[in-house]
């Protein structure tokens, strides 16, 4: 009589001579052997890597760009690396040179109206124009709110106020010859407001 210590695990051969106890016991049989592999999954090329996988070509982009333009009202702040120098040409509704009008909006007090008047004139296709004007009009008015909150104060905050005023009506000065002069202008402090004008204010219709 067989007992468990009859076997050895250990045997090269038991798997088999298990398999044969098994079958004569109960009558197992075991399943043919395939010749077949299991499948596997297809290895990538060893020339394709993640990186090239992921780059959008130049080419690719412009011509999606050009097939998926804006839509209509679609609003972008203008390319302030642009806007710099200016031609002599007559701006349409207004018959003034570009070069002017760009200069125009940072004149102290002048240019408050200015801006503003520019704002609902110039067409939108004026980007330079129309750029200097929103950003000239945020200054005056960003300078006004804080003139007004020092001078309200009173005391050292109104000798404040009037520094502030005199300060801020030189770099007005400076920013609008920097401008006549073909120079970039850009107020940072303004950037947001500058923005919101130049999107809300636009030109009426005639």
């Amino acid at each position: 009589m067989a007992t468990k210590f009859d076997t050895n695990p250990l045997d090269p051969d038991f798997p088999e001579k298990a398999k044969a106890q098994t079958a004569a016991v109960s009558g197992y049989t075991a399943p043919p052997k395939t010749p077949y592999k299991t499948a596997e999954f297809p290895t990538a090329p060893s020339s394709v890597t993640e990186e090239e996988t992921r780059r959008f070509a130049e080419a690719d982009f412009q011509a999606y760009w050009q097939q998926n333009p804006q839509p209509v009202g679609f609003y972008q702040p203008p390319d302030r690396a642009a806007m710099n120098a200016a031609s002599g040409r007559k701006v349409a509704k207004v018959g003034m040179p570009e070069k002017f009008l760009i200069g125009l909006p940072y004149l102290p007090y002048i240019g408050l109206v200015a801006g503003l008047i520019l704002l609902l004139v110039v067409p939108k296709a004026e980007t330079k124009v129309r750029f200097h004007a929103a950003q000239g009009l945020a200054a005056h008015v960003a300078i006004w709110i804080i003139s007004a909150i020092l001078n309200f104060a009173g005391g050292f905050a109104e000798f404040a106020g009037d520094i502030f005023s005199l300060v801020t009506a030189i770099m007005l000065i400076v920013s609008a010859i920097k401008a006549w002069k073909g120079k970039p202008v850009h107020i940072e402090a303004v950037d947001d407001l500058t923005n919101w004008l130049e999107e809300k204010i636009g030109p009426i219709k005639s």
